[in-house]
């Protein structure tokens, strides 16, 4: 790979990190603040809402956003026409779901309060549609930094308004306001300090042309959205919307980290791996040193949170939320079969065997529902915890063979990649879980485990000389 791409790939990976990990703290510290000021229910009526929120966005984009940034090259009308296109679905999608609000309410036990939450909510799928071609069209030339501002200036923004509603005793509205208002000041942000606009002109060639590989993407991401919240909806329609609360605080504390780290790996790397495509050897190589580096992060990283789960709840939220952690854990190393099976997935993607993506998701899928069955009627949130946890890591088995075949890495290798880190990890987390039975402060607790396991971690990583963290220090100095 040549030095500019190198260099471009570095500055790419420095602002995607900063993105995801300064938006994740700002994410977390607003929400400690509204977990500690709202109730259960409160999140469990928001959490019924995103289940809804999350396919009307897939329906928002179709796929052309990972299409155009797979392709080679992509001129000023198709970014145009695929805006046109989104800007018109995300106003149907929205029309929809205006007219369906009592049906969603019927679904999740009658409440109508969602009603009146709903209407609000989805307001944000005109809001991203209006951003979604600015951030596709930066992604493409690898300038992320505008991208990253628009997220750190919309989550500080939103979050203030968050917090006041809360503060206020507005409840849930105060979780829908802040999630439409961050839609809006991202979209706006990036209107503002882009230079393009979009032109009047629509082709039903470009279309067609970029559906071929979208409807390939949206077709697996759908499933994947699908399967994704199917525990937040059976737990919300049959169980009851406090235990839906409990669930979706876990959840989404579990996700920052593995979210965070999947989507720096998509943005920074896709492009780079779309460009050296038709070079097998070079590919190759690039894909085994993904491979490594990610599992040099992710475990971890993953497996550290996990050990930490009870003292960083005890920290964050007293003993509020006490029911979620256990959750929290078992979410938390799930994470890593979502981190790797969705590298697998860029692999695939970045060589345009979108195709193959969906058979990795009627795998997943067949998997995900298989596990509800044979947990749902013993009625315990936990089990169907566990379940995911167990369809997730089977899923990443069936990936890795499929990837496997389709990029000729053997499988043995992709293990070989992953073993050294996975060891080095699990030894960090003992030694971090033996901290655990000190009789300190949790905040103190929370201290002693991250630095035992960090400490050991690190220890074990220069001892063996792992290359990653000689690579780790090589990227940030040619990303300064």
């Amino acid at each position: 790979m040549n030095r500019e791409l190198k260099n471009r790939t570095a500055k790419t990976l420095k602002w995607n990190t900063i993105d995801r990990f300064s938006s994740q703290l700002l994410y977390a510290v607003v929400g400690v603040v509204l977990a500690n000021l709202l109730s259960k229910e409160d999140f469990g009526l928001v959490g019924a809402l995103l289940v809804f929120q999350a396919f009307g966005i897939l329906f928002v984009d179709s796929g052309f956003g990972s299409s155009l940034l797979r392709s080679k090259e992509v001129s000023e009308r198709d970014y145009s026409t695929v805006f046109w296109f989104n800007l018109a679905v995300s106003v149907s999608v929205y029309a929809a779901l205006f007219f369906s609000a009592p049906l969603i309410a019927e679904i999740f036990q009658n409440d109508r309060r969602l009603i009146p939450l709903s209407r609000v909510m989805f307001l944000t799928f005109i809001l991203n549609g209006l951003g979604l071609v600015q951030t596709t069209r930066l992604m493409k030339r690898m300038d992320v930094k505008q991208i990253a501002v628009a997220n750190m200036v919309g989550l500080t923004f939103s979050g203030i308004l968050g917090v006041w509603l809360a503060f206020s005793g507005y409840g849930a509205w105060a979780l829908v306001w802040q999630s439409v208002a961050l839609s809006a000041i991202k979209s706006g942000w990036l209107w503002l300090t882009g230079k393009w606009r979009p032109g009047l002109c629509f082709s039903t060639d470009t279309v067609r042309r970029i559906w071929r590989v979208g409807f390939s993407v949206f077709s697996s991401s759908a499933l994947n959205t699908f399967f994704l919240y199917i525990y937040s909806f059976v737990i919300g329609a049959f169980y009851n919307l406090t235990s839906l609360g409990v669930y979706t605080q876990a959840d989404k504390w579990s996700k920052m980290g593995s979210a965070s780290i999947s989507q720096v790996f998509t943005a920074s790397f896709v492009p780079v791996l779309a460009k050296v495509q038709d070079n097998g050897d070079e590919f190759h190589d690039y894909m085994g040193k993904i491979h490594r580096f990610a599992a040099f992060v992710v475990f971890p990283v993953m497996i550290g949170v996990a050990v930490a789960g009870a003292p960083l709840f005890h920290t964050l939220f007293g003993h509020k939320w006490d029911s979620a952690i256990p959750l929290f854990q078992i979410l938390t190393i799930r994470g890593i079969f979502l981190v790797l099976t969705s590298l697998y997935n860029n692999y695939i993607l970045a060589l345009g065997y979108a195709r193959r993506l969906f058979i990795i998701e009627l795998v997943k899928d067949g998997l995900v529902v298989a596990a509800v069955l044979c947990t749902v009627w013993y009625h315990s949130v936990p089990l169907l915890v566990w379940g995911q946890l167990g369809a997730s890591a089977l899923t990443w088995l069936a990936a890795m063979a499929i990837v496997s075949r389709a990029t000729g890495y053997r499988t043995a290798l992709m293990l070989r990649d992953l073993a050294p880190y996975a060891a080095a990890a699990s030894l960090a987390g003992s030694a971090a879980f033996a901290t655990l039975f000190l009789p300190l402060h949790p905040a103190l607790l929370l201290l002693c485990v991250t630095t035992a396991g960090g400490g050991l971690y690190a220890g074990i990583s220069f001892i063996f000389h792992f290359p990653e963290l000689t690579e780790l220090k090589k990227r940030i100095s040619r990303s300064a």
